[in-house]
C-alpha cells in the first residue's frame, strides 16, 4: 500500500501486549493480529493463517517469525512470507508507535474510523 492509501488507526497501548506475545483486533472489517516481540518490535499482520485460517496472535512469536498455532508453520513478521513455499503470504500491515507508547496500525483508507477498533475477543 503507498501511504496515499492508509490512514493509521491506534488499537491500543503497547504496554496491552506482554512482550513475545499478540493480540488480536477488529479495525473495520480487518482482523488484525498485532505482535510485540521479545525485543520489543511491533508487527502487525492479518488474523487468520492463509493456510487453513488459524489464530496467528494465538501463535508463538520465534525471533520476528510468527508460528501458526495449527499446523507450526512460520510467517516472516516483515515481509508476511512463509517458510513454507506452498503457503501463501499472510497480509501485513504498517506498525507506528507514538511517543506515548500507543500503537498504530495502516489500515485502507475507508476504514479509518476509531470508531471501528475493538479487541477481537472470541477465538477464530
Amino acid at each position: 500500500m503507498s501511504s496515499g492509501e492508509i490512514t493509521y488507526v491506534t488499537v491500543g497501548p503497547v504496554s496491552a501486549i506482554p512482550p513475545g506475545m499478540g493480540r488480536a483486533y477488529h479495525v473495520g472489517p480487518h482482523r488484525i493480529a498485532v505482535f510485540r516481540t521479545r525485543s520489543g518490535r511491533v508487527f502487525a499482520t492479518a488474523q487468520r493463517c492463509p493456510h487453513r485460517g488459524g489464530p496467528l496472535a494465538d501463535g508463538m512469536l520465534v525471533g520476528e517469525q510468527v508460528v501458526c498455532p495449527l499446523h507450526a508453520f512460520r510467517f516472516d513478521l516483515h515481509t508476511g512470507q512463509c517458510e513454507q513455499s506452498h503457503v501463501c503470504p499472510v497480509q501485513t500491515y504498517p506498525v507506528d508507535i507514538t511517543p506515548e507508547g500507543w500503537i498504530r496500525i495502516g489500515i485502507p483508507t475507508r476504514f479509518r474510523s476509531s470508531e471501528d477498533v475493538s479487541p477481537l475477543l472470541t477465538s477464530c
